[in-house]
């Protein structure tokens, strides 16, 4: 899961640089809107290039979720307040 968020964020980060090259380097010579439009998208890729890395696949381990070691997992949610079944 980890590889194929990765590379697709790569793959976002690269399609981002490649609008801003191609909008300020090619396209400008024929229409400055449709550059700035261009820039406009790249600006939007790398926050959701983030989200996309960043979530949490079926296989990944979240905070909340038990260690495996009873004595800190019960002293985790002694903290949290949270009552644990025995």
């Amino acid at each position: 899961m980890y590889a194929r968020r990765r590379r697709t964020y790569f793959a976002m980060m690269g399609g981002c640089i490649a609008l801003f090259v191609l909008a300020w380097g090619v396209v400008r010579l024929w229409s400055i809107p449709v550059a700035v439009g261009m820039c406009v998208v790249a600006m939007v890729i790398p926050p959701v290039a983030a989200m996309v890395a960043n979530r949490r696949g079926p296989d990944d381990r979240w905070w909340d979720d038990p260690s495996g070691d009873p004595q800190s997992d019960e002293w985790w949610d002694e903290l949290d307040g949270k009552k644990r079944r025995r």
